[in-house]
């Protein structure tokens, strides 16, 4: 849409364009009172020869004709007055032709004169957008959100154009904002700076809320490095975004969208009220908000453990979570009821010591977190030496039963003492992982 409506206005522009240059002055009667104020005066080409020549170029209806006649006027008056009119209805009928390379050719001519002439730039970050594929798809991508942001600077000072009507420039000038800021949007995105996309795709949706490109890629902006605002935002985003696809997108996005919002809010409960409020609703309400999971901490974690489960009920993990990381009075409650009473259990064997005469002892993990890492947790005396033909291996499993005599909150060991080798199956190591810690 934007790109027909971009070529509508410079083909619009032959109009205007030419209405900027007046004919040869001639010359005025005197004046016998004081005069008033002069309105800026229209660019005046001063030879008849070459006003004859550009209002003959600029007055064909056939593109291929407007484009020998400005070409060949732009060759005889190399400078002109009206270099940069002429230039801007060349480009224009470069589009009107189809001609992609000279399009571009001339836009960038129109900017040797003029840097900040709006639809040189538009035309340019457009086509240039456009082109974002292939093996010069990244340059392309970056050269369209240059000239996006330059464009986006330029409209800050641009003033209308002589003899451009009122309406017809607003109407550029909005277009042209779209443009500029879909470009440098989408090029930030490429590049990774999330931040700079959010700020002009935000600007892009605000100005059509509907072009589900811009709102897709806002999201995703916003969900990918945003603060805790911008997740809501993107949320909102997403949501909108899935209301408006189609088809399958229609389904990726939803589903995608409740997956992001899930893992911010902690549930689903909401999402369909939030689907709900986006399909009418385009731009995120003043008081929208989504309320943020927070996880438990490893204390309250414990606390809620102790609530389900006794502590003799508990893995060895759920011990070590509750007497490193509880509250001293949890942490108090689970070691009144191991200290000091026999357990069975399984461990992972870390080392084995036999340099002892009178009993072996053995560095074990019994949570799969101090496996994975080959951490001892566990700080074993058997209660006597283990025979040569029972001694177990150092990374295997092991079977047996202790009594806890102490234990170092952090880094965690427990140490047991009186051990023995169990005869019968005992559980394996547990695969409980414990939290980490917040």
């Amino acid at each position: 849409m934007k790109k027909i409506i971009l070529a509508m206005l410079l083909v619009a522009a032959v109009t205007a364009v030419a209405q900027t240059a007046s004919a040869p002055a001639q010359t005025a009667p005197p004046q016998t009172a004081t005069p008033s104020p002069a309105p800026p005066q229209k660019k005046e080409i001063k030879d008849p020869a070459e006003y004859n020549a550009y209002v003959g170029a600029v007055q064909q209806t056939d593109a291929t004709a407007k484009i020998s006649g400005l070409e060949a006027f732009l060759t005889q008056y190399p400078n002109s007055v009206m270099k940069e009119d002429a230039l801007e209805l060349l480009m224009g009928a470069y589009q009107q032709a189809a001609n992609q390379p000279k399009t571009l050719e001339t836009a960038q001519k129109v900017l040797q004169v003029n840097p900040c002439n709006i639809r040189a730039l538009a035309l340019l970050a457009f086509t240039k957008q456009a082109m974002a594929t292939g093996p010069n798809a990244q340059q392309n991508l970056t050269d369209a959100g240059q000239t996006g942001e330059k464009g986006l600077q330029c409209l800050q000072t641009a003033a209308k154009p002589e003899g451009t009507p009122a309406a017809d420039w607003e109407k550029l000038k909005a277009t042209a904002t779209g443009i500029f800021n879909n470009a440098a949007g989408m090029s930030a995105y490429a590049a990774k700076d999330y931040a700079k996309a959010e700020q002009f795709l935000h600007a892009a949706v605000q100005a059509d809320p509907t072009n589900l490109t811009e709102i897709y890629y806002l999201a995703l902006a916003d969900l990918t490095a945003g603060p805790a605002e911008k997740d809501v935002e993107g949320l909102f985003f997403i949501a909108r975004a899935s209301n408006l696809a189609q088809g399958e997108g229609k389904t990726k996005i939803g589903s995608f969208g409740k997956s992001k919002y899930n893992k911010y809010h902690g549930s689903e409960e909401g999402w369909t009220d939030l689907l709900t409020l986006t399909a009418t609703t385009p731009l995120p309400p003043a008081n929208f908000t989504v309320t943020k999971y927070v996880p438990p901490t490893p204390a309250e974690q414990c606390t809620d453990l102790l609530k389900t489960k006794k502590p003799e009920e508990m893995s060895f993990a759920e011990w070590q979570l509750c007497l490193s990381e509880g509250t001293p009075a949890d942490a108090e409650k689970v070691w009144t009821t191991l200290k000091g009473k026999p357990l069975q259990m399984a461990a992972h064997i870390i080392s084995i010591d036999t340099t002892s005469k009178t009993a072996t002892k053995l560095q074990l993990a019994g949570s799969s977190d101090d496996v994975d890492a080959k951490r001892a947790d566990i700080d074993l005396t058997m209660a006597a030496v283990i025979p040569a033909k029972q001694m177990p291996k150092e990374d295997t499993d092991f079977q047996f039963e202790g009594t806890p005599v102490s234990y170092v909150a952090k880094p965690f060991v427990m140490t047991m003492s009186e051990g023995a080798l169990l005869v019968k199956s005992a559980p394996k190591p547990p695969v409980h992982k414990k939290p980490a810690a917040h």
